[in-house]
């Protein structure tokens, strides 16, 4: 009997089973491959890697795409921009566009602006689409949702013109495989911050992101891609893609750009992949994702695929990439005397960019530096015979120099943004006034925002100090002196050097090089130490500047001095002997104590440490009231007042 009480239930199961098999196999399935990367930065050409290989190109990424599109014919191929700055082609940004076509020819699909599409401001951008548009050549779609020209943008029309004629969109339908997919593109706060002369206004993200997604749906997008400049970052708070994910429903995908993140593995909220491959196209990425009408979703295939040296190169990528490099050599670098791959020098070392986060010396920076107060004495015409200061920020430092031949391509790439007065690639350097109080504020800036901006480490040469990390904010500088070298003729043939050094005036006008960027950052630095310390650019008779490119320097053609052609120069005055080893490490001019030693953190305090030390001694003598009161009144209640026996 039990028996054949277990037998009908095995054969009950059995049935439901096959009544149950027909509905699961009747729910649709669908497969989403994408090809994704993010901040390319005209990485057109490979990069040495720094362990004997190579890494990017675009005519090794051709390869690749071409590859996984062979195993996914419907692949989408998607950018989340950044698109532009970060090496010599960018000097056609304006006039040939060669970024965008370029993408064309790789076959992507659609791409959204980061904040370095902007970097040759509004007009710049708008110049950029007409010369893509009027070249015919296959592009990939535009997609702006939040990031419009601002209605007091005196050039607004041109822009709109401009993005009407290339055709820029909020957000776009295609068609793929028999899947309507919707995709559309963000600009984030921080990308938008870092892009302070586009003369565009930032929508809200939340919001456009929402009214896209609802629109898509409403036309048939059963799959939805955001490509958002915005990024994610270790710290929830910072990581504005999450917070998208978690605060707008129905985005199925987000291609995340902007932080040069590299997500091994996507990040997922609320049913929202996010994914990055890192920078420089270091790497494709590819996901592929099976989901079902009703929302479910799941992950068959998530790789970064490494371009590098391993791949061949496409032979049409490398001759159009080969005719860019022909166009920047005749139309920039001539003027220069330079050609693209002309070599400057070479060095039996790497000199890397700074590491986030870590304070301190860095070899580059220093040399940078360096670089700038060379081109004050060897290429500015009429250079003032004035105690010169020169900085350099993390923040610009774009790429390293590798151990072995340093081109003009490279010396370019180390110092990349911004555009000068000229309208030309590259920031000119900028001579202001700042007082001798103001240039210790200046390595206060260094010793006390690095904490909370990676990007503001200061590199300098003339001045050399000290600051102990564990300090006050803003009085964590214990030294500071003005350090110069002079040189003598002891001899036919040698030269005697020797190091000077000067206590810094309170009141004296100091001059200070550094690039355009950091010099209209110098008025930032009052707001950012919630009006702690205070720079205030000034011209040689002290009166504040109104303009800076009335501080530009120039050389005795009136040329503009570029910061990447004075490193250019400087590396060239080292010919064939190379760059000097006292650049294979940072050499102590500026000395980072973590020191807990008391004496260390309390000597020579400003009003700062001052006020804060007395605070806290009347608050530790509160407590000690505080707690003797506590103690009493204990005392008291448990022995009663007054009594007698």
């Amino acid at each position: 009997m039990e028996r054949t009480r277990r037998l009908s239930a095995c054969l009950l199961a059995v049935l439901l089973l096959c009544f149950l098999l027909p509905t699961w196999a009747a729910t649709p399935q669908n497969t989403t491959t994408v090809l994704f990367t993010h901040d390319l930065h005209s990485h057109f050409l490979p990069q040495p890697d720094g362990e004997g290989g190579e890494s990017g190109g675009y005519a090794r990424l051709k390869t690749a795409l071409d590859r996984e599109r062979a195993v996914h014919p419907d692949a989408l191929t998607v950018d989340g921009g950044d698109f532009s700055i970060g090496s010599l082609v960018q000097v056609l940004y304006t006039t040939q566009g060669a970024e965008l076509r370029t993408m064309g020819t790789l076959g992507y699909d659609a791409t959204t602006a980061g904040n370095h599409e902007f970097d040759h401001t509004g007009t710049g951008f708008a110049a950029m689409l007409n010369a893509v548009a009027g070249s015919g050549d296959p592009a990939p779609a535009l997609l702006m949702a939040n990031y419009k020209p601002a209605n007091d943008n005196p050039d607004k029309l041109d822009i709109q013109r401009a993005m009407a004629s290339y055709g820029v969109q909020d957000y776009m339908l295609l068609e793929r495989g028999g899947i309507t997919y919707g995709i559309f593109g963000l600009m984030g706060v921080d990308s938008n911050d870092c892009a302070p002369a586009s003369g565009f206004v930032l929508g809200d993200l939340v919001s456009n992101a929402q009214r896209c997604v609802d629109a898509l749906k409403a036309e048939g997008a059963q799959f939805i891609i955001c490509l958002s400049h915005s990024g994610t970052n270790e710290k929830k708070k910072l990581s504005e893609d999450e917070r998208l994910a978690e605060k707008v429903n129905g985005i199925d995908l987000i291609v995340s750009g902007h932080t040069h993140t590299t997500l091994a593995e996507p990040i997922v909220i609320n049913d929202t992949y996010i994914v990055s491959a890192g920078p420089y196209c270091q790497n494709l990425g590819s996901i592929t994702i099976n989901w079902s009408p009703d929302g479910g979703k799941h992950l068959s295939d998530y790789r970064l695929i490494p371009i590098d040296e391993t791949l061949p190169e496409d032979t049409d990528v490398t001759t159009l990439v080969d005719r860019w490099k022909g166009l920047v050599g005749g139309s920039y670098l001539g003027r220069y005397g330079l050609t693209y791959d002309k070599v400057l020098t070479r060095t039996d070392f790497d000199l890397l960019t700074p590491e986030s986060g870590i304070q301190g010396g860095n070899a580059l920076g220093e040399l940078v530096a360096d670089s700038f107060l060379w081109a004050v004495e060897n290429l500015e015409e009429d250079s003032p015979d004035v105690p010169t200061v020169t900085v350099t920020a993390d923040g610009v430092l774009r790429a390293p120099l590798r151990t072995g031949e340093i081109t003009a391509s490279m010396a370019f790439d180390v110092l990349s943004m911004g555009v000068g007065s000229d309208g030309t690639s590259g920031f000119p350097l900028v001579g202001v006034y700042l007082t001798g109080k103001e240039l210790k504020a200046a390595a206060e800036v260094d010793a006390s925002v690095t904490p909370l901006m990676p990007a503001a480490q200061l590199y300098m040469a003339g001045l050399e100090y000290s600051f102990n990390t564990h300090r006050m904010f803003f009085n964590r500088v214990t030294d500071i002196q003005l350090h110069w070298e002079t040189s003598t003729e002891v001899s036919p043939g040698q030269i005697s050097v020797k190091s000077v050094f000067d206590d810094i005036q309170d009141d004296q006008l100091y001059r200070v090089i550094t690039g355009m960027y950091s010099a209209q950052m110098l008025g930032t630095v009052k707001s950012k130490s919630l009006g702690l310390l205070s720079l205030e650019p000034k011209m040689a008779d002290g009166s504040p500047v109104t303009d800076f490119e009335a501080c530009i320097l120039r050389d005795k053609n009136g040329s503009e001095i570029k910061e990447w052609y004075a490193l250019a120069a400087y590396l060239q005055s080292f010919g064939e002997e190379g760059v000097p080893s006292r650049y294979a490490r940072p050499d102590g001019r500026k000395d980072v104590s973590r020191s807990w030693n008391p004496i260390e953190l309390i000597k020579s305090p400003n009003w700062i440490t001052i006020v804060t030390l007395l605070v806290l001694t009347a608050a530790l003598i509160l407590i000690v009231i505080l707690v003797r009161w506590l103690i009493a009144a204990k005392r008291r209640r448990r022995y009663g007042k007054g009594n007698r026996w």
